[in-house]
């Protein structure tokens, strides 16, 4: 029996929120980020702001995680954003972990 067009099917990613925070104390993010204030960096609810509902914003977030690029700092300083090293589906889960702040 065949069963089709039900609304059944499971959802494309789950979130695992345990593993997003223990990549988040293993990378010291919280130094720099809050998770609802700004701190050196912006809060993770400001970048979810900016970046939630937006084609590609996974991609971006991870980009950002990975490539080292600079941060600017409230001071005007600025410093490579520390790298996170990780597999890719371990980033993918954290970007959606800081999206859905």
């Amino acid at each position: 029996m065949l069963i089709t067009g039900l609304g059944l099917a499971a959802p494309a990613f789950a979130l695992d929120e345990g593993a997003a925070e223990a990549l988040v104390r293993r990378n010291n993010c919280l130094k720099c980020h809050g998770v609802d204030k700004d701190k050196d960096g912006p809060s993770f609810q400001k970048t979810a702001k900016k970046y939630r509902g937006k084609a590609g914003a996974v991609d971006r977030v991870v980009e950002h995680l990975t490539s080292g690029e600079k941060a600017k700092f409230p001071d005007g300083h600025e410093e490579d954003h520390k790298i996170v090293r990780a597999e890719r589906a371990d980033l993918e889960n954290l970007a959606q972990w800081i999206l859905s702040r």
